[in-house]
């Protein structure tokens, strides 16, 4: 297990499509730190949520995940990994905790570059900043989240081999179907894994994240339904890689 999951961690790093994404992730922090602290005129209660809540690295890994198993079937290079790794569920179990780790690592480096940023920017404007405390909180739960969202990535990846369907579908439903839901049926919304739960499961006050009336949930219950849905979405995948003939 551990040289399949080194392989895996070498493998994602080395290509082009990880760089690339990941140091958009860590980009587009920045920005929206950038904005929020010199446009913003935000009091000590709110900074955190308005300022410092801007890793982006979740989405991204879920993105990452999704292309990177998906992509074994698109490059044709399932045959050879599953000849390396005859044990499917050993293979996808590898990549799961690969991609889960990784996100942690991307979390982590966002969250940090994030917190210099922001507080460089209010000190200058003599503005709040948030307790070190809080903000210890806020990146540990974010790295949890990263990690869950990278290990359910690749179940979706699992189940959906084509890139294109897979990654649209995620736009789609993180984007539009579970704000939709959020909004007109908030008791089913809240419980959906791209948004809702993502984001409560990172502890920042819904009110201050605009979601006050959506009747969110509690964070460790948000954790533990996250929990559910990568189970059950590990299990599906596994299921179809084991039954799947890897030359179609």
């Amino acid at each position: 297990m551990t040289k399949l999951l080194k392989a895996e961690v070498i493998k994602l790093r080395t290509t082009r499509t990880f760089i690339a994404l990941a140091g958009v992730a860590v980009g587009l922090g920045l920005l929206l730190t950038a904005l929020t602290a010199i446009l913003g005129e935000n009091s000590k209660e709110d900074v955190l949520a308005a300022v410092f809540a801007n890793d982006t690295s979740s989405f991204f890994i879920l993105v990452l995940a999704v292309v990177g198993i998906s992509g074994e079937w698109r490059h044709r290079t399932i045959t050879s990994s599953l000849l390396a790794a005859p044990d499917r569920l050993r293979f996808l179990a590898a990549k799961t905790v690969a991609f889960s780790v990784v996100g942690v690592v991307l979390s982590l480096a966002i969250s940090l570059s994030v917190a210099a940023l922001g507080f460089a920017i209010l000190e200058v404007r003599d503005l709040p900043t948030p307790d070190s405390a809080d903000l210890i909180e806020l990146y540990g739960r974010s790295a949890v989240l990263a990690a869950l969202l990278g290990a359910f990535g690749v179940g979706i990846g699992a189940i959906v081999r084509s890139q294109v369907v897979a990654v649209v579908g995620i736009l789609a439903v993180t984007f539009i179907l579970e704000p939709v839901l959020l909004t007109v049926i908030p008791e089913v919304g809240r419980f959906g894994p791209l948004a809702a739960l993502p984001t409560t499961a990172t502890g920042l006050d819904p009110e201050a994240m605009g979601l006050e009336e959506a009747g969110l949930l509690h964070p460790t219950t948000a954790t533990l339904l996250l929990l559910a849905w990568i189970g059950a979405a590990f299990a599906a995948g596994a299921a179809l890689l084991r039954g799947r003939d890897v030359e179609s």
